[in-house]
């Protein structure tokens, strides 16, 4: 009977060993004096051109875009500030509100294996805060464009990663690359991505992030 518990025992350990899908998240920084415009960082690679995410539609479903900045498109066009402070370069939402959430979409379902994301300020505009959520949009209760009151985990979306950047590196200004990745591969598969930004800080208007550059890798 003991050594029939034992096998029994041994077996679901067995069963319960199942690999871990996790998220990595890497965070590069450079400082004001060492940021360059060809946004090269120890890490995580520079940005490309001919990505996923550059064929994507683009969609802004919540908050106020800042009329001096870039449209939304600045954010995958493979274009890239060659200043710290160029407002034209990079898309931000309006000075003094929130943030806001924009959506990728591929027209198609797609191998996730990595999603990178670029900003640059040198203040408090310069760290990234958002939250990345990826949808096949097929539930039934998927909602392509839920505003900020509704959480998107009950319309049909999956929270993929969190991401804030002051963790590290306080709300020092400079370059950002953030590194989004799994330990499998892949970060799932996905006809859409929504970023949900929030802002760096509140102690003024000025904590809405400068993002410079979204690449979303397709696995291969």
């Amino acid at each position: 009977m003991i050594k029939l518990l034992l096998t029994l025992s041994l077996a679901s350990m067995t069963l319960v060993a199942i690999p871990f899908n996790k998220t990595a998240i890497l965070v590069d920084h450079n400082a004001n004096d060492v940021a360059n415009h060809e946004f090269k960082f120890k890490r995580v690679p520079s940005p490309v051109k001919d990505d996923a995410a550059a064929k994507a539609k683009l969609v802004l479903i919540d908050g106020e875009m800042d009329g001096n900045g870039a449209d939304l498109v600045a954010v995958t066009d493979g274009l890239l500030p060659t200043d710290q402070d160029e407002p034209a370069a990079n898309f931000f939402f309006n000075a003094g509100t929130a943030g806001g959430r924009f959506r990728l979409d591929f027209g198609r379902v797609i191998d996730v294996a990595r999603v990178n994301t670029y900003s640059w300020h040198p203040n408090t505009r310069g760290p990234q805060v958002y939250k990345l959520y990826g949808s096949e949009g097929t539930d039934p209760n998927f909602n392509a464009d839920p505003n900020r009151r509704i959480d998107p985990t009950t319309a049909g979306w999956m929270l993929i990663a969190s991401v804030n950047t002051s963790t590290t590196h306080g709300a020092d200004g400079g370059q950002y690359a953030v590194g989004i990745s799994s330990s499998m591969g892949t970060l799932g598969r996905y006809r859409h991505l929504m970023f949900d930004c929030f802002v760096t800080e509140t102690n003024d208007d000025w904590g809405n992030t400068f993002y410079s550059e979204i690449d979303v890798i397709e696995k291969k």
